[in-house]
């Protein structure tokens, strides 16, 4: 049975991890919102199928969303309850860090579990619907999928160009076509204005030009001859291979697992579609065991991390999850050109955060200092040494034993007072984070601060 302090580490995560969710969810949306908005206003897509299409996109969102919501919720928590001092209190009880670790552990697999559905089922069910979603969508407004001053191909026997498309009156502007379906004429179509219809089937469909030219070459007779029109009708047809006809074969992100496991069986492993669905068949598994390593990181980070600010918890984690996500993008990068087999390139991103994990969190027990935060710390002190010498800093006003003097920040700790306490702390601490240089008083080192009878903070340690 769960002990008081698992469940009541459990119950703490829930909260963080409800608001984390529904944060970077929104966010998600947000980077979809201006393209739902574009179709909505200028091609006139009902609300409803911009609506079905964003449902469609929910288990997309949420593969990344959630092992990034797990890491955020444990990293927050392990934070709140380090600056009130309840993880000093655990220990003072003999509770060391590894106690918190079942109940974390617990909520990680929790958040494997939702992942890996989102990753079997929900992605490919998803991506699927919105493809078939889609080819309703282009069949019913083609020129949804003609773009501006780009040549398109998508028409059997077809090249076709437009400068511009006016969704006011769905006209389409400065048409240039090439029409070589006869192989024994070549016909260029140029006309200022058209409009293009969609015959019953989905299929075909049906330009009207207008105020144009039609240049035909007969190649075998040698003759050529023009005309011009006021209006002309061309029946297009679309490809049977175009990306529109292919709507019913699945790609790899489509298939279901037992879908990919067999389309992986029947492919020769020399085959360039082979590596594909390797990477995606391992993709599958490598992001919900991110909830896992992800959460392990956190655990060392929120525990050492004694600082009352969300927005330092808040970007120590987006770190963690970025560079987590650039391993993870690397990796993948160096299968496709060969470097390293789909197994290795797939995983390391989770390898390395374990180990790094690991590592810390044996260090947070031990109380000893995080390697990887003073590494972060170093590179700091270097870049705010940089910023000093080009002058780019101002030398901190200081009165040390009665007098006035510039005091260098970056030669050595600085440590400040307040003028009523009998405390010292280091500049970042919230007890004097709040003090202007005029109220604090600062001292060059610790040791100049014990010999003036000062102690030092229990909470900052300087």
């Amino acid at each position: 049975m769960p002990s008081i302090i698992s469940r009541y580490l459990f119950r703490e995560l829930l909260s963080p991890f409800a608001v984390n969710l529904l944060f970077f969810t929104i966010i998600f949306f947000l980077t979809k919102m201006l393209r739902l908005t574009d179709l909505i206003v200028n091609y006139h897509i009902g609300l409803g199928a911009v609506l079905l299409l964003l449902v469609y996109s929910v288990p997309h969102f949420l593969v990344f969303v959630l092992p990034m919501s797990v890491m955020m919720s444990i990293l927050l928590t392990l934070m709140r309850m380090a600056s009130d001092n309840e993880i000093l209190a655990l220990k003072a009880g003999g509770a060391s860090l590894y106690r918190l670790l079942p109940p974390i552990l617990a909520f990680g697999a929790l958040g494997l579990v939702l992942t890996l559905a989102m990753t079997l089922e929900g992605m490919p069910r998803g991506k699927l619907a919105i493809k078939r979603m889609t080819y309703e969508l282009l069949t019913t407004n083609v020129d949804v999928a003609l773009k501006e001053r780009t040549f398109s191909d998508g028409f059997s026997g077809v090249m076709l160009y437009v400068s511009g498309v006016d969704m006011r009156n769905r006209s389409l502007r400065d048409v240039f076509i090439e029409d070589g379906r006869d192989p024994r004429v070549v016909t260029t179509i140029v006309a200022p204005r058209g409009q293009l219809f969609r015959d019953p089937g989905g299929q075909s469909f049906r330009m009207r030009l207008f105020d144009g030219s039609i240049n035909r070459v007969d190649l075998a007779g040698r003759t050529a001859n023009n005309a011009e029109f006021s209006t002309y009708d061309l029946q297009l047809n679309l490809k049977p291979s175009s990306k529109i006809g292919r709507f019913k074969v699945k790609d790899e992100g489509e298939m279901r697992l037992g879908e990919l496991q067999a389309y992986l069986d029947s492919l020769p492993r020399d085959d360039k579609h082979y590596l594909e669905a390797l990477m995606e068949w391992h993709t599958k598994f490598s992001v919900p065991i991110a909830c896992l390593t992800l959460g392990l990181l956190a655990v060392p980070l929120g525990a050492r991390l004694k600082t009352a600010r969300r927005t330092a918890g808040l970007g120590a984690g987006l770190a963690a999850f970025l560079t987590f996500y650039v391993l993870m993008t690397a990796g993948q990068v160096l299968v496709e050109i060969g470097v390293l087999p789909a197994l290795v390139g797939v995983w390391v991103a989770n390898a390395v955060t374990a180990v790094v994990g690991v590592t810390m969190l044996v260090q947070a027990a031990h109380e000893k200092p995080l390697w990887v935060v003073g590494r972060i710390n170093a590179l700091r002190r270097g870049v705010l040494a940089r910023a000093k010498r080009l002058g780019w800093l101002p030398p901190i006003e200081t009165a040390s034993g009665g007098g006035s003097a510039s005091l260098d920040p970056l030669a050595g700790p600085v440590c400040l007072a307040t003028p009523q306490g009998r405390a010292f702390h280091r500049p970042a601490c919230p007890a004097v984070r709040h003090l202007s240089p005029d109220q604090a008083r600062c001292f060059a080192s610790r040791e100049e601060a014990l010999g003036a009878g000062f102690t030092p903070c229990r909470r900052c340690r300087p």
